[in-house]
């Protein structure tokens, strides 16, 4: 048993020697992060980007399996900074969302399209597509709905 602590205690006291190097920690930071993140600091002080939509819910109604239908929701900034949406992921792959890349600055509108397949999906449908933002909530989402009506078997 003192084996066993003696062994234990001369592992931890030799990790921590290794571990406990000398240097200079700030001169492993990147000066580019540091303007990066007094950009940032900047942007948040001024408030953050808000989004408002024209609508959050599209019903496409009553649609025959087979067609492929879209829409577009407006998207305005309402904030004080530029809105930036990173990334636009809808829950199946046969919904597909595009969206505008550059910031929208403030008080300026932008459209994001979502087309939607309805092939092999009939009866009713609904698709969410779930925008990752630089907004205060980090996420904002948009819904599609309709009925599909199937193909008949002829």
């Amino acid at each position: 048993m003192r084996k066993t602590i003696g062994i234990l205690a001369l592992a931890v006291s030799f990790s921590t020697i290794v571990s406990c190097k000398k240097g200079n920690a700030a001169a492993k930071v990147k000066q580019e992060n540091v303007t990066i993140a007094n950009q940032r600091d900047k942007e948040i002080n001024q408030g953050a980007p808000e989004i408002a939509f024209d609508k959050e819910t599209h019903d496409f109604g009553v649609v025959e399996e087979g067609f492929v239908v879209e829409t577009s929701f407006k998207v305005t900034n309402t904030g004080k900074s530029d809105l930036v949406i990173t990334d636009a992921k809808a829950t199946c792959g046969c919904t597909v969302p595009t969206w505008p890349k550059e910031p929208i600055k403030p008080g300026a509108t932008a459209e994001i399209q979502v087309k939607f397949n309805t092939s092999g999906k009939p009866n009713k449908q609904s698709k969410t597509v779930t925008l990752t933002t630089n907004t205060a909530k980090g996420q904002e989402q948009v819904k599609v709905t309709g009925m599909v009506t199937p193909k008949s078997k002829a």
